[in-house]
């Protein structure tokens, strides 16, 4: 059985809506963001909160609106993992986070990639602007089609208020 998408694919009896996925707290919805250098969002992304980050990252990367591909990515410690490097290097994207303390490989990075990872508050920055919308703080919505709309409702937003 292959990976599913959930907000395409309807299952009967389903409690609690599409894309809600179980979490310590309770259950959510993750929403990924794609931005560029300056935190405006370029893609969104919905999806269970049960599945690791690693597994969102690409599919992420296939929903952005420019057809140029970003060279570099910019993460935390969550997208630390060597299968995912060298995916995203096959793709020429340079993958650019920290390593984990307890890492038994040795480490493909320098300390001068990792001077870029200081930039790493735009794009906090950039998902603190789409929690200043209450639709997309809570999700109110059964249906994860029109949660993923409005999400994307919200990115158009921010972008406009920049300009």
């Amino acid at each position: 059985m292959g990976r599913r998408d959930c907000r395409r694919n309807i299952l009967l009896g389903e409690k609690r809506g599409l894309c809600v996925g179980k979490t310590k707290c309770g259950k959510g919805t993750k929403t990924m963001v794609l931005t560029d250098g300056r935190g405006l969002p370029l893609a969104a992304e919905i999806a269970s909160a049960s599945p690791h980050e690693q597994a969102l990252i690409e599919p992420l990367l296939e929903q952005r609106l420019l057809p140029k591909k970003p060279r570099r990515l910019l993460y935390d410690l969550a997208a630390d993992n060597d299968e995912l490097r060298t995916r995203l290097a096959r793709r020429r994207i340079e993958l650019v986070c920290p390593h984990r303390k307890n890492r038994k490989k040795p480490s493909t990075q320098d300390g001068r990639k990792l001077r870029r990872y200081r930039r790493r508050w735009k794009i906090e920055r950039s998902i603190s602007w789409l929690q200043n919308f209450r639709r997309i703080v809570t999700r109110y919505e059964y249906h994860a089609n029109l949660f993923h709309g409005f999400v994307q409702l919200a990115c158009l937003m921010v972008v406009m208020r920049r300009f």
